[in-house]
């Protein structure tokens, strides 16, 4: 009877951790992705002036540092963008970068990733759901394009993402009849996937050509 009570509390503290767990790995990697821009060089001004930095040469304090600069950084950024000025400075930018080849391209696919998060393709629904890895199962991905081939059959690209980090995963091309529309919105289908399925709305459809509740 005992032994019942142990496991049963050892559940329970699992199902308690499980979520503070996930949503520490995913605050985890922004804050190291943020903090890593401005570390370097704010480790190098510490190191420089030891006898009035000095006090602050401690990782977890550098990286808070680093992470609040980047926060900062961005917030100007922002505003100077929504301003005719940084509009100007914005559009000289994308134009020097035009001239590098590389760089182009990484930087207008990146541009258009996120305006494809801003809105939705014409003609289908962005959240979708598509067979994989088998006919039998289906799996979430995003629509990022809708493009035909040479015999003018509709075909989607879609980002399938990895659970419980979205940053990883897999792109499919399918034939737009293939895909299932649902009434998912980014968000929800973002927490759905950060969740493991935890957190989605009641229902969903399943089946090619039957509509969205």
């Amino acid at each position: 009877m005992r032994s019942l009570h142990v496991q049963r509390y050892v559940f329970a503290g699992l199902l308690t951790i499980i979520p503070v767990w996930l949503t520490w790995i995913v605050f985890k990697s922004i804050f190291s992705m943020l903090s890593e821009v401005n570390l370097p060089w704010i480790t190098a001004l510490v190191n420089a002036y030891p006898k009035t930095l000095g006090h602050l040469h401690q990782e977890w304090l550098l990286s808070l540092l680093a992470f609040v600069i980047t926060l900062a950084l961005l917030y100007i950024i922002g505003f100077a963008a929504s301003r005719v000025l940084g509009q100007r400075a914005l559009a000289l930018f994308e134009k020097l970068i035009e001239h590098i080849p590389i760089a182009h391209s990484i930087y207008g696919g990146a541009k258009k990733l996120m305006a494809m998060l801003q809105s939705k393709p014409s003609g289908t629904q962005r959240v979708v759901l598509i067979d994989f890895p088998s006919p039998e199962l289906k799996t979430l991905g995003f629509v990022t394009r809708v493009f035909q081939d040479a015999d003018g059959v509709e075909l989607a690209a879609v980002y399938v993402p990895t659970t419980p980090n979205p940053t990883g995963g897999y792109l499919e091309i399918v034939p737009v009849d293939r895909l299932v529309a649902t009434d998912w919105s980014f968000d929800q289908a973002m927490a759905f996937i950060l969740s493991v399925g935890a957190t989605s709305p009641d229902r969903v459809s399943f089946a090619i050509g039957r509509k969205a509740p």
